[in-house]
């Protein structure tokens, strides 16, 4: 955006930012190594997500994250979801204020949901997931920090 735009506090209704864009690769630290030789890109958290079967790495960009990750369990979500489609955008996370209230209210309003209920995601979040069919072929991830 050109000069004069109010970047601190634009937000979108319920969505107050985008919080990360999810990829899915196979060699996580092959394609951390290409970030940081390509981009001088850092790592600014890693985690290992038990209940979801996979292994992440964030890479920060202004306020957002790029968050790559990669599946350890055959069974994982993730896992399944590359055998079909590869590697590459796997779903886009936006920050919100109260994960609880704007799941309630996307449900309440006929969405299609993957979690029921919020739980908890990498760095202490508090996540939960809209089914693609809902979002028109993009799984979204609603972020409370």
């Amino acid at each position: 955006m050109g000069a004069g735009h109010d970047h601190d506090h634009a937000s979108s209704g319920k969505l107050t930012e985008l919080d990360h864009v999810g990829i899915a690769v196979r060699d996580l630290d092959a394609v951390v190594e290409w970030y940081q030789k390509i981009f001088g890109a850092t790592v600014a958290h890693r985690e290992r997500i038990e209940s979801d079967g996979v292994d992440e790495a964030l890479i920060k960009v202004a306020d957002s994250y790029i968050q790559l990750l990669t599946p350890f369990r055959d069974d994982s979500p993730l896992a399944k979801y590359m055998e079909k489609n590869g590697e590459g955008i796997h779903h886009v996370g936006y920050r919100v204020d109260s994960t609880e209230e704007v799941l309630e209210d996307v449900k309440a309003q006929g969405a299609r949901v993957v979690d029921e209920h919020p739980r908890t995601g990498s760095r202490g979040t508090t996540v939960a997931f809209l089914h693609p069919k809902t979002a028109f072929g993009t799984l979204i991830e609603l972020v409370q920090e």
